[in-house]
């Protein structure tokens, strides 16, 4: 293929498929770009605008459209400017996704975008920053309680879309009348929650990495409390909440694997009856299929960890009428488990440093050697020279 393959931002497919506008959590992976004949299978192409506002659109124009072209599109009224971040196959099945309710919810793309096009486009974006101040002070003057977060306008200019966060109801008809009054365009008022707005903002969590919902999140789900106690993780506001003060998206990312490794644990509520006594659980780890017992129903008393194999084996005697002699099955090895070791705490950390500086010093040594090996070969040539010179003398 003629395509130029590339790895990295790419990740290994077409570059033609790759497309990286300014808004990272609308980056788009086509990776069916470069398949022959791709774009005649339909005439759908999805447009995406600022923010998370993307559309779908008919190509019945006929245009040779390639992804990161601006177009300019139907909009409602006028047109609208957008970029084209996939065609053909692909952005069909993101329509189904999508599930539009009507067909004529799929406008048309009228023309790749003109220079005057562009030139009213950039008048329109850099009015947004202050209508939003403006909108701000007239929804704090009419006493509403609610936030405008955003704005976005239109391509012509002639629309504005007011993005606003409130926690109940807004009765917003007076603003939208002196909005509409004051920046003389259709206004538009759409509710956004406390997640899509930190995604808005952006920034960086916990684990270091750029927020998910300014990178890579469009539709967010529910997070509750139960997804974080079958975690076994505390129940602490401080720690769970993200930037939008909701509990982080993240909890739900491996609550379906501790849920599956859940259920191979036995019951915390059943005590292990052996000759030694009676043992009440303690803690758990999901993953490594590990559980504690306790001597002490309320304390942490001679704290024995077991597999839950071997747990339920003892559940299993205890429901025949037989007491095992001792928790641990020795049998088994299971007194001598081995406990995961963090390499941070087994030695100094000033290791690394004696570890370069004998590096330092075997290089030293080593050029030291190189340096004292070359002035031998220099002296040993020296007294070949003389040699030949002394031989020369004798022949005469």
């Amino acid at each position: 293929m003629s395509n130029e393959y590339i790895c990295g931002g790419g990740r290994g497919i077409c570059k033609k498929g790759w497309h990286t506008n300014h808004y990272t959590q609308l980056n788009v992976c086509d990776y069916m770009a470069d398949v022959p004949n791709n774009t005649a299978t339909t005439d759908l192409v999805e447009v995406q605008f600022k923010n998370t506002r993307k559309g779908y659109y008919h190509n019945s124009n006929g245009l040779d459209l390639q992804k990161g072209d601006i177009v300019a599109v139907e909009g409602n009224p006028g047109h609208d400017i957008g970029t084209v971040t996939m065609t053909g196959t692909l952005a069909a099945l993101q329509v189904k996704k999508a599930n539009l309710k009507s067909e004529d919810d799929i406008k048309r793309i009228y023309r790749i975008a003109k220079e005057t096009d562009l030139e009213k486009y950039d008048e329109a974006k850099a009015r947004e920053h202050q209508t939003m101040i403006e909108s701000r002070q007239i929804a704090k003057r009419l006493g509403l309680e609610m936030k405008i977060g955003d704005v976005e306008y239109q391509g012509d200019g002639n629309k504005a879309i007011f993005y606003y966060i409130a926690d109940g109801r807004v009765d917003f008809r007076e603003l939208i009348k002196v909005l509409a009054d004051v920046f003389k365009v259709r206004i538009e008022m759409k509710q956004i929650g406390a997640r899509q707005e930190a995604g808005r903002i952006g920034g960086f969590g916990p684990c270091g990495r750029e927020l998910c919902c300014s990178t890579w999140i469009k539709n967010f789900t529910s997070v509750g409390t139960v997804a974080a106690r079958f975690q076994d993780l505390s129940l602490n506001p401080q720690k769970l909440a993200g930037q939008c003060a909701k509990l982080k998206c993240c909890i739900n990312y491996e609550v379906d694997q501790y849920i599956e490794a859940s259920r191979k644990l036995p019951n915390r509520d059943t005590v292990l009856t052996t000759q030694e006594g009676e043992w009440y659980f303690f803690k758990a780890d999901i993953l490594a299929g590990m559980v504690s017992y306790s001597s002490d129903k309320h304390l942490a008393a001679n704290i024995t960890t077991v597999t839950a194999e071997r747990a339920m084996e003892i559940i299993n005697a205890n429901n025949r009428g037989e007491n095992p002699v001792c928790l641990a099955d020795d049998s088994h090895g299971q007194n001598e488990m081995t406990k995961p070791v963090d390499l941070a705490t087994q030695e100094d950390l000033s290791r690394f440093d004696a570890q370069l500086k004998g590096k330092k010093k075997k290089k030293k040594n080593s050029r030291q050697g190189n340096n004292r090996q070359h002035r031998d070969d220099k002296d040993n040539n020296f007294a070949d020279s003389d040699s030949n010179v002394a031989d020369s003398g004798a022949n005469v």
